[in-house]
């Protein structure tokens, strides 16, 4: 694992994506950027190319190593898991077209690592994010949800890292 990672977190939606990057070294995490795509309320398609061409022109502006990207969760009604689906395809598409790895997380386990709960309200989620990576005033909800998602998988890698660590002292030769 290399000495600093930078992770993009992508909290993926129809009308905003929120976006943020850390710096991680496995334990410390140090907040790069972080914004939401506003996709607004034209045609869905066009929504679609907006989240495609912000994350593939934001990548070389900042070189994520490696992106966290939210799941899909059951939404209100099936066409809005559908729409949040696309969302996600579109976010991931951009990603992977620019060859980075993509990490992808349930809400509930972000909430959980973030907050300590998985049924967490995205104001905790606001709040607790502010409060680990020490960031003054008040974030969008979209891109607080998007910097917790690399939050999360920063703590995965370190924990899985530690792991292998471990279990690499105790095989036999």
């Amino acid at each position: 694992m290399k000495s600093i990672t930078r992770i993009l977190g992508i909290d993926p939606g129809s009308r905003t994506t929120g976006i943020g990057l850390i710096d991680t070294d496995g334990r410390n995490n140090k907040v790069v950027h972080f914004q939401p795509i506003k996709c607004g309320d034209g045609e869905f398609p066009d929504r679609l190319k907006i989240i495609f061409i912000s994350i593939t022109e934001l990548i070389p502006k900042y070189r994520p190593d490696e992106v966290s990207i939210e799941t899909v969760f059951m939404a209100k009604n099936a066409g809005s898991a559908l729409k949040l689906g696309q969302a996600r395809g579109a976010a991931i598409c951009a990603a992977v077209a620019m060859d980075l790895p993509v990490y992808e997380y349930a809400p509930k386990a972000i909430k959980q690592a973030v907050v300590g709960k998985g049924g967490a309200a995205k104001a905790q989620v606001q709040y607790m994010i502010a409060l680990l990576l020490n960031i003054q005033g008040k974030i969008q909800e979209d891109a607080a949800d998007a910097l917790a998602a690399a939050v999360c998988h920063s703590n995965s890698r370190w924990t899985l890292a530690k792991i292998n660590q471990v279990s690499s002292n105790y095989r036999k030769p």
